[in-house]
């Protein structure tokens, strides 16, 4: 590794690294809350994965309107691919990552430098998901993970969508996994670890997330986390509890083979109150909630379904890779 660089935070030259594809609906409102930044970037890096929307005109526009944005065309490019392809033609040391659909606030590069002046190598800020509607609020409840309280603010868990590290952390990792829908960026950064660079934490580098709107589409996006999480042999911290539970709901339900289907009501019951326990239990991790007795009783009828259809994804998406990817191996 190199010594750290001893500059002031406003003179560090960054790159932002950004994969898109088909994002139409929300890369105007990304790339201006990238060029409104109190420290503005010194190059915008996106690479277009294969889009046929309007995504490369709505980028082209801001470029010849002389935005600091160079675009890479890419085909059928996954985000892996698509991030390693704009640090390879990005300029600078310092590269920052974030994604489409997320807004940053007006400091989120400068509170990331900030910390990345101070002797750290990967600077890893925070997220807030939107939550303009009641299923979102709920949504976000169920699967987005809680912040944990800092002297410097609220802090979620690290994320790719807001970091800021050293080219050599990139390149020491060896990149993003090229060949993963999803979860390239844990792989990603359990490999930055693993080579022994400094992080830290910047908790008021703060981006927003759109979170999916309902059922449907967060089941179909859950499928996609699932298929790749345990492609990356990452199933061992999400889809192992919860077939660890349904296997002995499972063996609740033998009995009914001797003592007829009636039986079948015990493990059906026991299935509804697994959702009603997991639900209170992932109500209660979440401190900052509002709205008194009954919006939790409001919320805890929405966020039964919302648990069930993320076990769903998990068995569809595992079901996928078992029959897609396991058989063809």
């Amino acid at each position: 590794m190199k010594d750290p660089e001893t500059a002031r935070p406003n003179s560090l030259a960054i790159s932002v690294v950004v994969p898109v594809r088909d994002e139409e609906a929300s890369i105007r409102t990304l790339l201006e809350g990238l060029l409104s930044q109190s420290l503005p970037p010194d190059e915008i890096v996106i690479t277009d994965g294969g889009s046929i929307d309007q995504t490369r005109t709505i980028i082209e526009s801001f470029i010849h309107d002389g935005a600091p944005i160079k675009l890479i065309v890419d085909q059928n490019s996954l985000p892996g691919r698509s991030r390693n392809l704009a640090v390879a033609q990005s300029r600078n040391e310092w590269i920052a990552f974030i994604d489409a659909g997320i807004k940053p606030c007006a400091g989120w590069l400068s509170s990331l430098a900030e910390q990345a002046a101070n002797s750290a190598d990967v600077v890893y800020g925070s997220y807030e998901p939107i939550t303009d509607s009641f299923f979102r609020e709920c949504a976000a409840i169920a699967y987005v993970p809680p912040a944990t309280v800092t002297p410097d603010g609220p802090v979620r868990p690290r994320s790719i969508a807001s970091a800021l590290m050293r080219r050599a952390a990139w390149t020491e990792a060896g990149g993003f996994p090229e060949d993963l829908r999803s979860a390239e960026d844990l792989v990603f950064m359990d490999n930055v670890e693993r080579a022994g660079f400094r992080s830290v934490r910047a908790p008021r580098a703060l981006v927003y997330w759109t979170i999916q709107p309902g059922l449907w589409t967060t089941f179909r996006r859950f499928v996609v986390y699932a298929h790749n999480n345990i492609r990356a042999g990452l199933w061992r911290q999400w889809q192992a509890a919860i077939f660890a539970r349904y296997a002995l709901l499972v063996l609740s339900a033998i009995p009914a083979i001797f003592l007829g289907l009636r039986w079948l009501i015990v493990p059906v019951g026991l299935w509804v109150l697994m959702m009603l326990l997991r639900a209170v239990k992932t109500l209660s991790r979440h401190q900052t909630r509002a709205g008194g007795f009954g919006r939790d009783l409001l919320r805890l009828l929405w966020l039964m379904p919302i648990i069930a259809t993320l076990d769903a994804a998990a068995f569809a998406g595992s079901l996928k890779w078992l029959v897609f990817d396991r058989q063809r191996g």
